[in-house]
This record gives C-alpha cells, sequence and structure tokens, in this order.
C-alpha cells in the first residue's frame, strides 16, 4: 500500500505535465493560426455553393454574412429583421457580387422551420452558421426575478440550433462535407450566477456540437463549437472594443481560420489567452475549495 501510495505523486506529476503540454501546444496551434492564415480562399467555397446565418440582421450574424461572402459564399440570412437584412444584403451584391437569399423568421417560434425548409430546399447548402440568441434579461438578475420568457430563450437558444442542424446537416452527409459553426459563448463553460438560463443554454450547444463531431468527422463533416468572451454587439450593448472585447467583423474574420482547429475554438488569440487565465482561476477555486473541506473533516 505505501510502495503505491509513493507512485502516485509521480504518476500524478507525469499527468500534469501532459496536461500543460497539451495546453501550450494548442496555444501555440492559435499564435500561429493567428500569424500565418493556413485556409485557402478556396477552402469555404468548396463546402458547396451557400451559407446559412441565423440571427444574420446584425452583430456576430451580420459579420459572418459578410465575411462568408467575401470568401466567395452565396449567403442566406435568416432573421425576424426583414429590414436590416434587406440593408446588409445590398451591401453583399454590390461589394462582392455574391448572391443573398433573405428568409424572414422569428426563432422565438417553434413554428418556423417546415417554412425555412421549404425556401432552402433546393439550395447546395455547404456552411451553416447557427448564430441565433438571446438573453432573458439585459440586466443580470436572479432567475426569479427577471422575465418569465422561458420558452422563447429556450427555442432562440437551443431549438433553434437542434431544429437547423437536422435540417442542413442531411445532405452534408448526403454530399460527404459541411461545415456547421454553432455560436456558443464562454459563459457556457462554467455555471454564471444571475445568467443561470442563458449560461445553461451555451453549456448545451457547446456539448452537443462536440457531440455531433465525435459522430459525423468521419463523414467528412466539420462541426465546431465557437466560444467566445467579449464581442460588441447589440446584446451587449454596443460595448467599446478592447484587446478583449472584439468588433464583430474582427471576430468572425478571426474565428473564421480555426475551423480546422478542433470540435471547440474561443474563436481568437486574445480569447484563447483568456481562456487558459480562467481555468487557473477554477484549479485555483477547486483547490480552495478541497482544502476547506479538509479543515473542516
Amino acid at each position: 500500500m505505501e510502495q503505491d501510495f509513493q507512485q502516485f505523486f509521480p504518476v500524478l506529476g507525469f499527468l500534469l505535465c501532459l496536461y500543460l503540454i497539451l495546453k501550450f501546444l494548442l496555444f501555440l496551434n492559435y499564435l500561429f493560426t493567428h500569424l500565418w492564415r493556413i485556409l485557402p480562399q478556396s477552402f469555404f467555397r468548396s463546402m458547396g455553393q451557400w451559407a446559412v446565418v441565423t440571427g444574420a440582421g446584425d452583430g456576430i450574424g451580420k459579420a459572418y454574412s459578410i465575411e462568408l461572402a467575401n470568401r466567395g459564399m452565396n449567403i442566406v440570412m435568416i432573421s425576424r429583421t426583414m429590414e436590416k437584412m434587406q440593408i446588409v444584403g445590398r451591401h453583399i451584391e454590390k461589394s462582392t457580387g455574391r448572391n443573398v437569399k433573405i428568409i424572414q423568421a422569428d426563432f422565438t417560434k417553434d413554428s418556423i422551420y417546415g417554412y425555412i425548409e421549404e425556401c432552402i430546399k433546393d439550395l447546395e447548402i455547404g456552411i451553416l452558421v447557427n448564430n441565433v440568441g438571446m438573453l432573458p434579461n439585459l440586466d443580470p438578475c436572479r432567475f426569479l426575478s427577471g422575465k418569465d420568457n422561458d420558452k422563447s430563450v429556450i427555442n432562440c437558444n437551443i431549438t433553434s440550433t437542434v431544429k437547423m442542424t437536422r435540417i442542413i446537416l442531411r445532405q452534408m452527409e448526403q454530399r460527404k462535407k459541411g461545415l456547421i459553426l454553432n455560436i456558443s459563448s464562454a459563459f457556457g463553460g462554467f455555471p454564471c450566477p444571475l445568467y443561470a438560463l442563458y449560461s445553461a443554454s451555451k453549456a448545451f450547444i457547446t456539448t452537443f456540437s462536440k457531440a455531433l463531431q465525435a459522430e459525423y468527422k468521419s463523414k467528412g463533416i466539420i462541426i465546431q463549437a465557437v466560444t467566445p468572451y467579449g464581442i460588441s454587439t447589440p446584446m451587449t450593448r454596443n460595448a467599446s472594443t478592447n484587446i478583449i472585447t472584439k468588433s464583430p467583423g474582427d471576430f468572425v474574420r478571426q474565428s473564421l481560420n480555426y475551423v480546422t482547429n478542433g470540435d471547440e475554438t474561443y474563436g481568437c488569440l486574445a480569447h484563447e489567452v483568456l481562456s487558459k487565465e480562467h481555468d487557473k482561476l477554477q484549479r485555483g477555486q477547486m483547490v480552495g475549495y478541497k482544502e476547506m473541506r479538509a479543515k473542516q473533516q
């Protein structure tokens, strides 16, 4: 027993070193991708002719629509804000020469998917960006103090991703290629008090994406959770941009270079570094909790 106990710590140390090495290699991967773009412009068009973007009228969805058009894709924009999509669509067609199809749909409703499927049934869809999402309340608050809009939040944040993936993944599987980007959040990586429902919905998106990638990677399909920290969007009241809080355009341009870097990406170098610091903080909190429990016993 004593000999086994003595061997435990070297093994634990080896596993910890291995974990840190893997984290370091992942960081270098982000760094090198940030400095030297490795995906050719033709990569995205090789997936298919069209990209479908939900929540496309503003913020991150608008940025994905514009950037994917810049990289050769025709765009299907889906949102409830027709006027905003029309403005963005005209800009895309004029600046890139790509085709734009606009579908007005409210993702807080669960009766829209037959209509969406009918609108896109004849299109060769190579990319799906499940971006649409909402906060239960713009200001942080306890669960019972906020609006009773649970069904709308779940429909928008969770059901939309599941339903849109089910519609489009079928043809990707038949063609043995495709790219699905599910926009999650770093808030989904840990319990987030005062944003409980939003945090939980994003945790679902991340887990769902990783499970699907395990199922469909062998079929030539890339499915990735994108889990950013701060992005300046209407949801964040268009917060001032800085080294951490990115503009939607800047974030999207960087994140598209990481689509082949595994089943989850933080989307940009700054957010990858921030995630490492958060991991250290979580480990420190866990050690402190265990020490406190040991003293209590």
